[in-house]
């Protein structure tokens, strides 16, 4: 297949028919005119002529590389980070190249596409290396495309094409903010729910298991079978009280929202609380409305979590409809007595209705809204002074930084 397209581009090049007219008219030049010249132009074309149609058919066609990522190591890339990327190629073949011009293209999981093009110039080998940087990444799934691979002969007269198809692909998680803590999850609070703070939380007398131990423990905790059998320290873990269950409902409703900028905010403020629910070893649960629904069960372990944070890597704002009408139909399988939090741009009657049907329902329901601009959020600041007033913790943010302070556990 690689040999019929080959000698179709040839022939589809201009520049090599004009060479192979002057190499017919060389030709006809010693049949009707012979001599010790015309028969050194003859071969000298000759000689061009087969120099082009070998480095057409093979060469450039037959490249092939490998793509090193700094992702590799295994760290976790949050939005705003960069990747280096390295990419050595070899050509086979003797023929020389004047240079190779790279083209890289990477696509995201929402169809936007990044072109990196480089010229390189090959040593007497063939082979060469690409390095360059991506710009700061948004969250997503990213993945690179055929690599093309671009070169002409020495002469300038014919451009040659190859491409390489060498996987790469990596995730970049939601931008995140630290949460120092929550207004509505401290038991002193007026807007706390049923449940307590994962700070309140208290040891029982029931044991876990044994971990290592940690310089600090009392000697009551000591485990002295493990120490003795392990020969290393191991303290006793002990089971807590009853895990508060909070459920993060984010809006993907497409009309909703109206910059994709907003919809990054919500993204970015439900990755932050389920970060902030790990550290605290909250039981938490997420669910989002895109155009399909999706839920996970509250849950404080590590890969569950690490679960939600990875469905929100690619999560679209494409969902459509009622937002009610979607979470009464898996209502059900929300705990009762869980907190209800919902992470939406909507205000007035909807989000009034939908935060009445979960009180009805057990939850104990918040609201955090995410405003496209400062005027928006001020314009909407009375209505969530009237949550706040009701009894329903509310607060409203324009940007990543503001939530600390708007959970009421002060400034990241």
């Amino acid at each position: 297949m690689a040999l019929p397209k080959t000698i179709r581009s040839i022939a589809r090049n201009l520049r090599f028919w004009i060479v192979l007219a002057v190499w017919a008219a060389s030709l006809l030049f010693v049949l009707f005119q012979g001599g010790k010249t015309s028969l050194m132009l003859l071969a000298m074309i000759s000689v061009l002529v087969v120099y082009l149609i070998a480095g057409g058919l093979g060469g450039i066609r037959r490249v092939h590389g490998h793509r090193s990522l700094s992702t590799e190591q295994g760290e976790a890339l949050h939005a705003g980070d960069q990747v280096k990327v390295s990419l050595n190629f070899g050509v086979p073949g003797f023929l020389p190249m004047p240079y190779v011009i790279i083209r890289e293209v990477m696509k995201r999981h929402n169809g936007e596409t990044w072109s990196f093009e480089e010229s390189v110039i090959p040593d007497f080998r063939g082979s060469g290396q690409l390095m360059f940087q991506t710009p700061p990444l948004a969250r997503g799934s990213y993945f690179f495309t055929e690599t093309e691979c671009i070169t002409e002969d020495i002469f300038g007269l014919i451009e040659h094409k190859g491409s390489i198809h060498i996987p790469g692909q990596f995730r970049v998680l939601p931008r995140t903010v630290f949460i120092p803590g929550w207004k509505m999850l401290n038991k002193n609070s007026r807007l706390a729910g049923p449940q307590r703070a994962a700070s309140s939380r208290r040891e029982t007398t029931q044991i876990n298991g044994v971990r290592d131990y940690v310089y600090g423990d009392r000697i009551s905790r000591i485990h002295w079978n493990a120490t003795a059998r392990t020969g290393s320290w191991k303290s006793k873990e002990f089971e807590y009280d009853s895990v508060p269950k909070i459920m993060v409902v984010l809006d993907a409703i497409s009309a909703n929202y109206q910059t994709d900028n907003q919809f990054e905010l919500a993204v970015s403020t439900a990755a932050s609380l389920i970060n902030y629910a790990s550290r605290e070893r909250l039981c938490m649960g997420l669910a989002t409305t895109a155009d399909q629904f999706k839920m996970f069960a509250p849950s404080e372990t590590y890969s569950d979590r690490q679960r939600m944070m990875h469905h929100l890597v690619d999560l679209k704002a494409d969902g459509y409809g009622n937002l009610l009408q979607k979470l009464e139909k898996s209502g059900r399988l929300i705990p009762f007595g869980s907190m209800f939090v919902l992470i939406s741009p909507q205000s007035g009657n909807q989000v009034l209705e939908l935060l009445r049907w979960a009180d009805t329902r057990g939850f104990t329901p918040a609201y955090i809204q995410v405003s496209a601009s400062e005027s928006d959020k001020n314009s909407k600041q009375g209505w969530v002074s009237m949550l706040q007033a009701k009894g329903t913790f509310g607060c409203a943010v324009t940007d990543l930084s503001e939530l600390p302070a708007a959970l009421g556990g002060g400034r990241a």
